[in-house]
């Protein structure tokens, strides 16, 4: 294995993806990193285009500022929350998640198997969630992710489904009483890293 990182990593979302709330070492793409690092793949720490409160329209204007440079070697993208959490509609929903996914390929060389999508998790399950209809708000969510899960395998991204899991980690969650702690990170990292290494070790016999 190399002493230095090799591969470019671009991960894109909103405050799951950036960690609200916990240590840049605790967010889920930096710990996705640095477990495939300790499997020998040489994945850099990535670079982040995600703040907290994105909906789908905002990543992408984020994008459009940001400007990153590709090629990168792999991309992630976690986004949706805040749709649902206003009330936008699934159908704008799926329509901007598609050209956000389709972008995020062009990043990756225009590899689908070197994107990772990850679902939404269920922010209803959490204590910021007392007194609202927390039914409702995990078959929106549960819908959403349908949406995103089609829209995925599609075009042949890899998908990690990490919303059972969140529905598990109610207390898991920094003071705000809705992002999750970095131990929660952790445990979607083991998720997200099945996935990825399918991704990349594809990836590497397409090159």
């Amino acid at each position: 294995m190399s002493s230095r990182p090799t591969l470019r990593y671009l991960a894109l979302g909103d405050s799951y993806t950036i960690g609200e709330g916990v240590e840049e070492s605790e967010r889920w793409p930096v710990q996705l990193a640095e477990g495939l690092r300790d499997e020998g793949i040489p994945l850099a720490n990535p670079d982040f285009i995600a703040v907290t409160g994105w909906t789908t329209d905002e990543l992408d204007a984020g994008i459009d500022k940001a400007d990153p440079k590709g090629p990168y070697d792999f991309a992630s993208l976690l986004i949706g929350v805040n749709n649902q959490y206003r009330e936008r509609s699934l159908q704008e929903y799926r329509l901007q998640f598609r050209n956000l996914l389709n972008r995020a390929i062009g990043f990756a060389g225009g590899m689908a198997s070197r994107v990772l999508v990850l679902s939404i998790p269920d922010w209803g399950v959490t204590p910021f969630a007392n007194g609202r209809d927390r039914a409702a708000i995990a078959k929106e969510i549960d819908a959403f992710n349908a949406a995103n899960r089609e829209e995925s395998q599609l075009v042949g991204a890899a998908y990690a489904d990490i919303t059972p899991l969140s529905r598990t980690q109610r207390e898991m969650v920094v003071g705000d009483g809705l992002h999750p702690t970095g131990e929660a990170y952790s445990a979607w990292t083991e998720i997200a890293l099945l996935s990825t290494r399918v991704a990349l070790r594809r990836s590497e016999d397409q090159s």
